[in-house]
């Protein structure tokens, strides 16, 4: 897999899941929050792990999904390092019970019928996905308006005195599978 393939993950969960409009995020903030909260933990422990690291984050995490649901296999190691995975870990403790202990127990009867039903994959993850296309927009703009860690300065001085400890924090669909 080259870059502008591994890139191109973006625009192609997009066109197929939808996206959060700018000034909507509120109707999303029980998935948002735990992301950006995980994500900030990260960046405030390990500064490496910048906004351009959770950029890379989200791709990975949405080939992880994307393999979930799909059964396809996909080798993205060569864009994996230490600093995006730290990050790429924080987000998927944010949803998926396939990484998330807490998640599996609260989901555990319904998820043991859907771990084969590639469809109940697709709609559990249609939200997560929509949030992390969202989280990835907003790193965009901050970045261009504010520098290489635009996104995290703006998460630190919008929500930052609330996230404290190293905690990750998750949020469970309501509908579950």
């Amino acid at each position: 897999m080259q870059l502008y393939q591994f890139e191109k993950i973006y625009s192609q969960m997009e066109k197929e899941f939808g996206r959060i409009r700018k000034g909507e995020e509120d109707l999303y903030a029980m998935l948002l929050l735990p992301l950006e909260g995980n994500a900030l933990r990260v960046h405030r422990k390990y500064p490496d792990s910048n906004s351009r690291r959770l950029r890379e984050a989200i791709a990975l995490v949405l080939f992880d999904i994307k393999s979930r649901y799909s059964g396809e296999s996909i080798d993205v190691e060569k864009f994996r390092n230490a600093d995006n995975e730290r990050l790429e870990k924080a987000l998927l403790m944010a949803f998926d019970p396939f990484t998330n202990d807490e998640i599996m127990e609260i989901l555990s009867p319904e998820i043991q019928e859907a771990e084969n039903d590639k469809e109940a994959l697709y709609q559990y993850y249609k939200l997560p996905i929509m949030c992390l296309l969202r989280i990835k927009d907003s790193i965009d703009l901050w970045e261009k308006n504010s520098g290489a860690n635009g996104y995290f300065d703006f998460i630190e001085g919008y929500m930052g005195a609330e996230i404290q400890g190293d905690e990750m924090k998750f949020s469970v669909h309501c509908k579950g599978f």
